[in-house]
């Protein structure tokens, strides 16, 4: 098997991380959590083997629309796939989230076969 980048995920519902790991680690994929943003960007600027980021939209401090734009900014890292997951999917969030520069967009509960298929084609 091919080394596999780590994948980030950042969201500040320990329990949504969790349930995130485990589906993670079922399929034998490497992360790095937390739960907040301005701790993702820390983890983000200091792990080149970071390939994709499972980025939270709604959250304290600093939310998902904030840490799309920084992490856009970046000459560095601002390549990095970043899926946005959201809560309270709304009418017109999908575009929101892709017009902030997400790559694509998972609305909470979270299908996981989707998920997946969404990492797959990112990685």
């Amino acid at each position: 098997m091919k080394t596999q980048k780590v994948i980030l995920l950042v969201d500040d519902d320990i329990r949504n991380i969790f349930a995130l790991q485990l589906t993670l680690k079922a399929r034998k994929y490497n992360f790095v959590s937390t739960q907040n943003a301005m701790e993702g960007l820390q983890l983000l600027q200091s792990n080149p083997e970071i390939g994709l980021v499972l980025l939270d939209m709604m959250m304290p401090e600093m939310d998902g629309y904030e840490a799309i734009k920084q992490i856009r900014s970046s000459d560095v890292y601002g390549s990095v796939p970043i899926v946005a997951v959201t809560a309270n999917a709304m009418s017109g969030d999908k575009e929101k989230c892709i017009a902030a520069g997400a790559d694509n967009y998972i609305a909470k509960p979270i299908d996981v076969d989707r998920l997946m298929k969404v990492i797959e084609e990112l990685l």
